[in-house]
């Protein structure tokens, strides 16, 4: 079926106009952006194919590459795609700024944004203000954690330059068990003593995970 064969009333693009946004299912909201779809397929069913097989969650997590290997999904369909879900998470992330850091499940809201969706490992200083306020996120390494990559002196060079008062030190799991290995403890261990000798309060090393996260300060 067409979307011209559908009748006006029932077009996603009128019902928003009509009754708002909020009415509107996530394929149909999908199918707005989208616009097009191809000659065997109209945007909606399209749309409801990509929420059928992939949900929301997987579907912003898709690569260019492995959207275009999607059937109906061309380069402009896919930076679309990509750019709906870059637009949602800095939304988010614009509603946090200015927010006091009061717990490791804001730290866990304002990072995972972030670091949830990549496929490496990543080690994230946030750098607080006397209100515990994020002055500056930085990533400092990339990759597998050890001790060779994470040196206090990368850490901290920056916080002494922002002259923050505190920092939290973040790191993800990309398989999504936040669990601390054996290295992720000595790590921690090592940057907490090295904060201690700098006078800089390490607040928390919070890990995040698909769903859930890890502080090593309410693990105490």
């Amino acid at each position: 079926m067409r979307i011209k064969d559908i009748s006006p009333e029932n077009r996603p693009r009128e019902r928003l106009q009509r009754e708002g946004v909020h009415v509107l299912s996530d394929a149909e909201v999908l199918a707005v952006i989208l616009q097009k779809g191809t000659k065997e397929e109209n945007v909606i069913d399209m749309s409801n194919r990509l929420i059928s097989k992939y949900g929301l969650d997987k579907l912003s997590d898709l690569s260019l590459t492995e959207l275009q290997a999607i059937k109906g999904i061309g380069p402009a369909k896919a930076m679309q795609i990509q750019a709906l879900f870059e637009v949602n998470k800095r939304h988010n992330l614009s509603k946090q700024n200015g927010e006091p850091i009061k717990s490791a499940k804001d730290v866990y809201k304002y990072c995972s944004p972030k670091l949830n969706g990549t496929d490496k490992e990543h080690f994230m200083i946030l750098h607080l203000d006397t209100r515990n306020r994020v002055i500056k996120d930085e990533i400092v390494s990339v990759g597998t954690l050890n001790s060779s990559l994470i040196h206090p002196r990368e850490v901290f060079k920056s916080a002494i330059k922002e002259s923050a008062n505190a920092v939290i030190l973040v790191h993800n799991h990309p398989s999504g068990d936040p669990t601390p290995s054996k290295e992720d403890k000595e790590i921690t261990q090592r940057l907490f003593e090295a904060g201690e000798l700098l006078n800089i309060k390490v607040l928390d090393h919070v890990i995040i995970g698909n769903d859930d996260y890890y502080s090593f300060n309410e693990k105490k």
